[in-house]
């Protein structure tokens, strides 16, 4: 198995995952030509997608998935009740392939398993996803809300993950943010600090856990060197940290 992040932040989400040779891309954020010219950075071919899954109707998750799936015939995966709502907020135009699962269901692709789990986040009806093929299991994990009831024994379960790292408490109360953006992303529907993404790192990091991604790092409230510093107090110095990039596609990372 194999994954990275094209890009990773409020500015537009998209990880590419393979897995028992089915391709996978979780979420559309970036815009078309620019998710077909980082996939081709790391060798791979937008066209060649098998499914397009989408986690939650947030815009930097979901804004252009009709684009991907009309441009590159991409087919289509959501719950039915983020289908519903994105197609209130934002404007992805005719869709015509979208296959719906339950976000506390599973996929099936052709041997692998995609394992979802419904967040406490404030979308429509999110979810983040557990990868499956054979004997490894990768998390897709951002957008959580809180450190809900079960996430850390699912962590536990995982051989690697990408988690949301997404802000440092001090660097958001200081912040430009006014006070009820603040609120909304340290509340319990909002994002996970470094701290809280480090303790249930921490905690599976003498497992079988093999590295960690931090991933969704806030432009304004966070630095890379902050979240590294947090994660490296507490995680276990054996478990490799890599962090997803804003911009850039993260180096190819395999389990």
């Amino acid at each position: 198995m194999k994954a990275f992040a094209l890009q990773s932040g409020s500015n537009g989400n998209c990880i590419y995952v393979e897995a028992g040779g089915i391709r996978l891309l979780f979420d559309a954020g970036i815009n078309g030509t620019q998710a077909e010219e980082k996939l081709a950075a790391r060798g791979c071919n937008i066209r060649d997608i098998d499914a397009l899954i989408i986690s939650h109707d947030h815009g930097d998750h979901i804004r252009y998935a009709g684009i991907y799936q009309r441009k590159y015939g991409l087919p289509l995966y959501m719950t039915r009740k983020t289908c519903a709502t994105a197609k209130l907020r934002h404007p992805l135009g005719k869709l015509h392939d979208v296959r719906f699962f339950l976000s506390d269901g599973v996929i099936h692709i052709n041997g692998v398993s995609v394992h979802a789990i419904p967040t406490p986040h404030d979308g429509a009806d999110g979810a983040v996803f557990v990868v499956s093929s054979g004997e490894k299991r990768l998390g897709i994990m951002t957008d959580l809300g809180h450190p809900f009831e079960g996430l850390g024994k699912v962590i536990d379960t995982l051989d690697a993950v990408f988690i949301e790292s997404n802000y440092d408490p001090d660097m958001l109360a200081k912040g430009p943010y006014p006070v009820s953006l603040r609120k909304r992303i340290a509340g319990p529907e909002g994002h996970l600090s470094n701290l809280e993404a480090a303790e249930l790192l921490g905690a599976a990091s003498h497992g079988r856990l093999k590295w960690a991604c931090l991933s969704h790092l806030s432009e304004h409230n966070n630095k890379t060197s902050l979240a590294i510093e947090t994660h490296r107090k507490i995680v276990h110095p054996r478990l490799p940290l890599y962090i997803a990039s804003r911009y850039a596609p993260s180096q190819i990372l395999s389990v």
